[in-house]
């Protein structure tokens, strides 16, 4: 895992981790455009996190802080590299980030029918919380 690179995305990185998500990630948002990751790195730079191995993008996590919370979005390996300690080392950096802007509990959006993302998330000490549910209102079409 030591050829393994994690680097916070830039805004040249927009355009591939796009076709990345395409390519890599189960499901779509409604963010997933071009300028919604724009305003994401305009609002926090350090907040998307790309894993590269060989100079390919291997995968990707967004580490958002509010200030409040901690939340984990777009967890994502390439097929090609799944099973490699891609996505450990991402939430490894992503936990890294949390404890020193003093967050305290990390929180991930994974589809309920993600059984491979169920697995990775376990494995990494996350467990659903039944007791809630999200409720969510689109702002624009």
């Amino acid at each position: 895992m030591n050829d393994l690179r994690i680097r916070a995305a830039a805004p040249a990185d927009l355009d591939t981790v796009l076709a990345f998500w395409k390519e890599a990630a189960e499901g779509t948002s409604i963010s997933d455009d071009r300028d919604g990751v724009a305003r994401l790195l305009d609002r926090d730079p350090e907040s998307l996190l790309l894993a590269e191995r060989d100079g390919e993008l291997a995968g990707t996590v967004i580490a958002g802080f509010d200030g409040w919370r901690c939340h984990l979005y777009r967890l994502a390996v390439h097929p090609g590299h799944r099973r490699r300690g891609v996505a450990t080392a991402l939430l490894a950096a992503a936990e890294e980030r949390f404890a020193a802007l003093g967050g305290r509990r990390g929180d991930a959006m994974v589809l309920n029918g993600n059984d491979l993302a169920h697995h990775a998330w376990s494995a990494a000490g996350y467990a659903p919380q039944p007791q809630w549910s999200r409720w969510v209102k689109p702002l624009r079409p």
